[in-house]
């Protein structure tokens, strides 16, 4: 009885360890969700629009883009920390224009999720993020 005891125990520790782990590991996470890609009139130009969702304390990489972005707040609280310029947090409703190549990071000040509406006009066929050290 005892040992059968003991091995419950075990496993319900284990269950909540590993459900602890998920949880963290789903905590620094963003979610990327397509929704138009698309040639335009500019030759070598194409525009993507993407929303992306930050869990929160969720930082993006350092990084840029091959062509210009529009970041546009849909939910919560985003700091956007622009190469070269003071960081600015936008609130919903708020959109930030971010030049091409321009290193970038992104962040969920706020105390729940945030989304962005990210809307790229880029170099068709390049990689769409490019990580900056």
């Amino acid at each position: 009885m005892k040992a059968r005891n003991l091995l419950m125990s075990a496993g319900v520790i284990a269950i909540g360890v590993l459900s602890l782990q998920a949880a963290q590991a789903q905590q620094h996470v963003t979610q990327r969700t397509d929704l138009v890609q698309s040639d335009i009139s500019v030759p070598g130009k194409e525009v993507l629009q993407v929303r992306v969702d930050f869990n929160p304390g969720v930082v993006s990489i350092n990084h840029r883009h091959p062509g210009e972005e529009v970041a546009y707040v849909l939910e919560g609280t985003l700091e956007y920390q622009l190469e070269g310029r003071q960081p600015v947090s936008l609130t919903v409703g708020q959109a930030l224009f971010i030049p091409a190549g321009v290193a970038h990071i992104a962040k969920n000040v706020g105390p729940g999720k945030a989304s962005e509406l990210a809307t790229y006009i880029v170099t068709k066929g390049a990689p769409l993020l490019e990580p900056v050290k």
